[in-house]
């Protein structure tokens, strides 16, 4: 809400995209009714919370979807959505509880498939203009060594995401 109450930002239009194991009940809640704000959640549709919220796009995917049809699910809507709503930031949740290995998630993303996750959204963004600030969110595990490099990842592929941006031509993504 700060972004948008902030003369000096010029912020209109936010997405706030989730891509954590959960459903955004919370965002979907909170801004529910506020054109401003686009929530949009692509979660586990059998995990917690178990009575869903109304994003402005929920997207509820099977136990067990893999890294491949993961990012199909994304491909698919992203894009469109982006240049429908012509976001002036896009609000990322990376979170890593999609994990192959994660205790309380349902999917199977693994290491690889969440930094393709994450460059695909990263490079939609740039490719776009949209800016993007992320956050890091759930992921369930004892070995804390394993939890702090899932969490790397979205950076790692931050990295790569912006060496792709400046690399690639200038034409519009289609």
């Amino acid at each position: 809400q700060w972004l948008l109450d902030e003369a000096g930002l010029n912020v209109k239009q936010v997405v706030i995209l989730d891509l954590d194991v959960h459903q955004g009940d919370g965002t979907a809640a909170i801004f529910q009714g506020q054109p401003s704000v686009h929530t949009v959640s692509y979660h586990c549709q059998s995990n917690f919370p178990f009575e869903k919220q109304t994003s402005d796009l929920d997207v509820g995917l099977a136990d067990g979807l893999g890294d491949k049809e993961y990012l199909l699910q994304v491909s698919e809507r992203l894009p469109k959505l982006l240049a429908q709503v012509k976001p002036d930031i896009l609000l990322y949740d990376a979170g890593v509880d999609v994990h192959q290995d994660d205790v309380l998630g349902k999917l199977n993303l693994s290491d690889q498939g969440m930094f393709d996750r994450d460059f695909y959204v990263l490079c939609v963004c740039a490719a776009l203009g949209v800016p993007v600030a992320t956050v890091v969110g759930g992921g369930y595990d004892k070995n804390h060594e394993l939890l702090a490099w899932r969490h790397s990842i979205v950076f790692q592929a931050a990295v790569a995401a912006k060496a792709w941006a400046h690399a690639r031509p200038t034409a519009p993504l289609r």
